[in-house]
């Protein structure tokens, strides 16, 4: 095929033995990969091959057949084959997470300091065994059918096999322009990128399923943007950010075909998602379409009831935006609350306030129905009736998720009838108060039964004082007590411990992004890297985070600030 003749291997060849000189790579490009599990991670970038392949995403699948890169309606394909395009200027690595470089791409931290990795992570170079792409996928965006859309910004870069065995697809994200740029100029500005770097790994170490972030790079080119849609255009400084994720392909990657009447490719696309990534469904199975619809409704449930559990808003839930693996991707405008309001919308462009946290599940419905829509040519009359039953138990799905996991984190065991009642009371109550979302259930792992019963709350507990402001809060105490105390062979010591684990001490506030991203501004990255090392461990005290005020009432600034799908 006309890629594999086009391909720069002179530029590949460049980073592989660079790395290999200052790393101790293996230099052969073809070397066999090792079985995983035979390299052990410290070792791993001496023992073996440091190579990506795209051979895994282009073998199955026809490619754009126009070479050039220009912005165009593409047809028949999953991918155009389009490079990265360098800055122009000086670039510069301001964050890298170690668990990634390490425990994920097998590569030492030290990897950082050499100037070709850098050149790798900005788009400079391609590494061996790479053929960049640009994924077609389409979407409906704020509830209406957008037509192509495509990764416009984005280079998927590679896939990489760990020593674990795990496939990781690698993309970064503000690469330049592509055939499905649109009006765009192929660029992400430093302030998104150091949202979506910060973002992605601190919801990893929540425990919610995510694209993660190795690494990111800024540049001294001139990126222009209007902000908030308001004719101020501004200069501002072009990033790039390394991201990866076990796949990119998204609801919107098989509802492009399905609108362009692609079914083959469809089918094709679909059958490789299943037979890569949903390992329990058999490929001889006839109703193995309809096994996957079941596992991704059921995850999808289950991934928004996550997002509800820490308080937090993606912003901008379009179909292209909702991954079929059920992970958190594309990270723009979102906001953890700060004060309870089911009405929270951190998007200043979301004018209609469709993406509010508290319409999160509603919105995973519609997008589920939209892959529904998607699939039904390839269902039979029988299959597509039994799709239809399987979308009527997402909010049972939902609920159940949802109820679980803040059960979860009130430290209850057990079943009882009144359970969704003790949620919803302290739900309301909050709402009322304006409680703090985060703190509220932190401090109250934190504080102990006799402190509530006696209403005595320590005045470090501040999001509990906002809450007992209510003139409900009491009986809120005493229904909750009563609850604890069914917790059979459970003690007040081992529920705090327990609640601890659940309800973190430190999440990605706003006013927290910001303050990073301000200082970023002046070239002081000093607060990406200090978040970047407290959200590795949100549940755990630190007195850098403490000193920082990351646990304190949000300044009375952080009220007014506002995100927007600029970026």
């Amino acid at each position: 095929m006309w890629w594999r003749h086009w391909f720069p291997a002179c530029l590949a060849w460049g980073f592989v033995a660079a790395l290999c000189g200052s790393r101790g790579l293996c230099p052969a490009p073809n070397a066999s990969r090792p079985e995983p599990g035979q390299c052990p991670r410290r070792r791993a970038a001496e023992l073996c091959a440091w190579a990506l392949s795209s051979d895994s995403l282009l073998d199955p699948f026809p490619v754009d057949v126009i070479q050039e890169n220009y912005v165009r309606n593409v047809r028949n394909c999953i991918f155009s084959v389009v490079y990265p395009t360098p800055f122009k200027s000086r670039v510069r690595l301001v964050a890298v997470s170690k668990e990634v470089l390490e425990n994920i791409l097998d590569l030492d931290i030290s990897v950082k300091g050499s100037s070709d990795f850098l050149e790798f992570v900005s788009g400079g170079k391609v590494i061996f065994g790479s053929v960049p792409l640009a994924h077609r996928y389409g979407g409906h965006q704020f509830g209406s059918w957008a037509g192509q859309l495509g990764d416009g910004r984005a280079h998927l870069i590679g896939v990489y096999t760990n020593r674990h065995g795990e496939r990781w697809e690698l993309q970064l994200k503000g690469s330049g322009k592509t055939p499905y740029s649109r009006n765009g100029d192929g660029r992400a500005v430093l302030r998104s990128s150091v949202r979506e770097f910060l973002c992605s790994e601190a919801m990893h170490h929540l425990g919610i399923p995510t694209s993660r972030a190795a690494s990111l790079v800024v540049s001294d080119d001139d990126v222009w943007r209007d902000q908030f849609y308001n004719g101020n255009i501004k200069k501002e400084r072009g990033a790039i950010v390394l991201r990866l994720a076990k796949s990119w392909f998204r609801i919107g990657s098989l509802e492009i075909l399905a609108h362009s009447g692609e079914l083959d490719l469809l089918r094709r696309l679909l059958d490789f998602i299943i037979q890569e990534h949903f390992p329990s469904i058999a490929m001889n199975d006839s109703n193995r379409y309809l096994e996957f619809f079941s596992t991704v409704v059921s995850e999808t449930a289950n991934l928004i009831s996550l997002w509800m559990s820490v308080g937090f808003a993606h912003g901008v839930c379009n179909t292209d935006n909702f991954s079929l693996l059920s992970i958190t991707i594309d990270y723009g405008p979102f906001g953890f609350m700060d004060s309870y309001d089911p009405n929270f919308v951190p998007n200043t462009s979301d004018d209609e306030r469709r993406y509010k946290i508290g319409n999160q599940a509603s919105v995973g419905l519609f997008n589920l129905s939209k892959l529904l829509q998607a699939l039904k040519p390839l269902l039979d009359p029988k299959q597509k009736q039994l799709a239809s039953q399987i979308l009527e138990g997402y909010g049972e799905h939902y609920h159940s998720r949802f109820t679980e996991l803040f059960k979860t984190k009130l430290g209850l065991l057990g079943e009882n009838e009144n359970d969704n009642y003790l949620i919803a009371f302290l739900l309301k109550i909050m709402e009322d108060t304006k409680a703090d979302f985060t703190m509220t259930f932190r401090e109250l792992s934190e504080i102990t039964a006799d402190q509530l019963k006696e209403l005595h709350i320590p005045e470090e507990f501040w999001a509990l004082q906002d809450l007992g402001k209510h003139k409900l809060f009491s009986e809120w105490v005493t229904v909750y007590l009563l609850r604890l105390n069914s917790n059979n062979g459970d003690s007040d010591a081992k529920r705090r411990t327990r609640m601890a684990t659940v309800n973190p001490r430190y999440i990605l506030r706003n006013w927290m992004a910001e303050s990073a991203v301000q200082k970023a501004n002046l070239n002081d990255f000093s607060e990406v890297q200090l978040l970047e090392q407290v959200l590795q461990h949100p549940f755990q005290r630190q007195e850098a985070a403490e000193r920082a005020g990351y646990s304190l009432r949000p300044p009375a600034w952080a009220k007014h600030l506002k995100v927007s799908c600029s970026s």
